[in-house]
């Protein structure tokens, strides 16, 4: 059978189990948001609801940035680190050179899909595995954080920009829609286009992806990049969140990044799930971790249930992979 054949018969085995796998995920979430509002009276209130939604936000983005990479058996732990390295970049730009606002977002956002491109370049060309390139290039994207920031706290971002992190539109935070906007976008990247196919082809197998003369290595790099401008947009608008950007901006992000497309069924070996699983893995996420903190449980705790969650997160997955032959 032919590689072309054998590629088109995963991918219609991967339509066809899809749905069911999909309707599951939205399932498993709608029970743990009823069990939610029975238990806590406070889940469903506006305040709580806004919270959660401002936290999916950020996560959502995050996820949405792994999940592309995930998609193709790789994995970037220097994600969080190069989120906030864009936010530091936009306020060190606003604040200390006074940019033009629409310039020192454009700048940071490019700052950050460069930053995703050398860890792709690094990776592919010397043929290394992601998670030892990116440990390193995590150390190497801190550091940078620190430099720049130089160990204070950049504040005093003008009033244009910080409306983006802060103020509401439908009633909804405006970070959500940003987010809504750019799932969006990577949703119909990965279905409707010929790079998406791609994606999944390189995803599927490289080698086989190599035969029908598709190139891995730019497959992966423009992935990489789009994952560092994504958690860009996400550091970004922390930092208008917050007024000001430090350090330490995106650290707490990398495992959520992980777990949320992994619990939305994206497989770890590449090529199997949607940025749709991403975006529900990412509900569930910020759901669990807002039963924690209703619950009262302290925030070492929470910190020791998110690393579980991870973990058995990884497991279930390797599981299926191994009974589903993948």
């Amino acid at each position: 059978m032919s590689t072309s054949s054998t590629d088109a018969r995963q991918s219609r085995g991967f339509r066809l189990k899809l749905p069911g796998q999909l309707s599951g995920i939205i399932g498993a979430f709608l029970i743990m948001v009823g069990i939610a509002a029975f238990v806590s009276p406070q889940f469903l209130t506006e305040y709580n609801m806004t919270i959660m939604a401002r936290e999916l936000a950020f996560i959502g983005i995050v996820a949405i940035a792994q999940g592309l990479l995930l998609l193709l058996g790789d994995i970037d732990v220097s994600i969080g680190a190069i989120a906030g390295l864009a936010g530091i970049v936009c306020a060190k730009l606003l604040v200390d050179f006074e940019f033009n606002p629409v310039l020192a977002i454009g700048l940071s956002i490019l700052a950050a899909a460069l930053a995703g491109a050398i860890n792709g370049i690094i990776i592919t060309t010397f043929n290394l595995n992601s998670l030892v390139v990116t440990i390193g290039m995590l150390s190497v994207y801190s550091g940078l954080n620190l430099f720049i920031t130089q160990g204070r706290t950049i504040v005093g971002l003008p009033e244009e920009v910080t409306f983006l992190g802060s103020s509401r539109f439908l009633g909804l935070p405006a970070p959500l829609w940003i987010m809504l906007g750019l799932f969006v976008l990577v949703a119909l990247l990965t279905t409707v286009t010929v790079y998406g196919r791609k994606l999944y082809a390189v995803g599927n197998s490289r080698e086989a992806a190599r035969i029908v003369g598709i190139s891995a290595q730019k497959v992966r790099i423009v992935a990489y990049s789009l994952a560092g401008a994504l958690a860009g947009t996400a550091g970004i608008l922390m930092a208008f969140r917050l007024l000001s950007a430090q350090a330490t901006l995106g650290q707490n992000w990398l495992l959520p990044s992980i777990a949320a497309p992994v619990i939305g069924g994206i497989a770890t070996t590449g090529g199997i799930g949607t940025i749709w699983g991403a975006l529900i893995g990412a509900a569930i996420m910020v759901v669990i971790g807002n039963i924690i903190v209703l619950g009262g449980v302290g925030i070492y705790l929470q910190q020791v249930v998110t690393g579980l969650i991870v973990v058995v997160a990884v497991v279930i997955d390797a599981v299926t992979r191994r009974f589903g032959g993948k």
